[in-house]
């Protein structure tokens, strides 16, 4: 199983940009889903965005797409990023790596078999 690290959290202002990186260790094949979801105190855990590793393929929910961007981290070859733009106050929230060995694009957080611990992003008014 693979262990799945966050980064890169932090306060920004509304408007403002954040870059989150998840670190991988393990053995990640290409069969590999890697996803990024959030949870807001009070909320359930929301998907934001997926890739498959193998061919970088990606997936995003409609409340992130063209504002939030999955990529590889190709340096490493060992870990995610998502470069959050435009943030809002409603994307104050703890922020997830996660990962699944699926075909498909899996969206619900009992999907995904590992975790992160989460890194906290608030945006300020």
């Amino acid at each position: 199983q693979v262990q799945l690290a966050e980064s890169g959290g932090g306060l920004v202002q509304d408007g403002g940009s954040l870059r989150l990186a998840c670190a991988a260790s393990g053995r990640i094949i290409s069969t590999y889903t890697m996803a990024w979801f959030r949870q807001a105190p009070g909320k359930e855990r929301e998907f934001l965005a997926a890739i498959k590793w193998g061919v970088g393929s990606t997936y995003y929910s409609d409340s992130v797409k063209g504002r939030f961007t999955i990529t590889r981290d190709n340096a490493k070859n060992t870990g995610v990023n998502l470069q959050m733009n435009s943030l809002e106050p409603e994307d104050t929230a703890v922020y997830y790596c996660a990962a699944a060995i699926r075909a498909d694009w899996p969206t619900r957080a009992r999907d995904y078999a590992s975790w992160g611990q989460g890194t906290q992003v608030t945006v300020s008014s």
